[in-house]
């Protein structure tokens, strides 16, 4: 009779959770990047051809509602990433979280302080001004789509084996 934990088991056990945690990693991280995607190429171009009152309005709740589905798959994404390297998997898996965790300290250092700027308390909505912070915050994020978008083809590459 075989025992219970022998070193194949144990083996084969770490493999099915770094398979696992590659997936979730890769899952989320696509996710994340889909949905970046679409608001750089769809969602804020339409928000940026109404007037700057009418964007700015739409732009406070969709940024709200966006954070809530966002961070929590960019981080998911760097824990199963650096989990799955952590596990035995290769190092390309490390890199490939740490881009697409690099777009939460992006976030909250260079991109917070347009949001809060937008989301400001009396701000004058059909301002040139909101209208510029408008249009930083799309170019800023488009760079966190860009980091999101290259770390789920990394992923994407070293799941399918490429």
């Amino acid at each position: 009779m075989s025992p219970i934990f022998s070193v194949g088991r144990v083996r084969l056990c770490q493999e099915v959770w770094i398979h696992a945690l590659e997936f979730v990693a890769t899952f989320c991280a696509a996710l994340f990047a889909g949905a970046a995607l679409y608001i750089n190429l769809v969602e804020h171009p339409a928000r940026m051809g109404l007037d700057t009152r009418a964007a700015a309005m739409q732009w406070a709740p969709s940024y709200g509602r966006a954070t809530w589905l966002q961070a929590p798959l960019a981080l998911l994404s760097l824990l199963a990433g650096a989990a799955a390297w952590l596990m035995g998997a290769g190092t390309w898996w490390l890199i490939a979280a740490l881009l697409i965790g690099f777009v939460v300290p992006f976030t909250f250092v260079v991109i917070m302080p347009t949001n809060h700027r937008l989301l400001e308390q009396g701000r004058d909505l059909t301002s040139a001004e909101t209208r510029a912070l408008l249009e930083r915050w799309g170019m800023l994020h488009a760079v966190r789509t860009g980091f999101s978008l290259i770390a789920a083809a990394i992923y994407l590459w070293l799941l399918l084996g490429v």
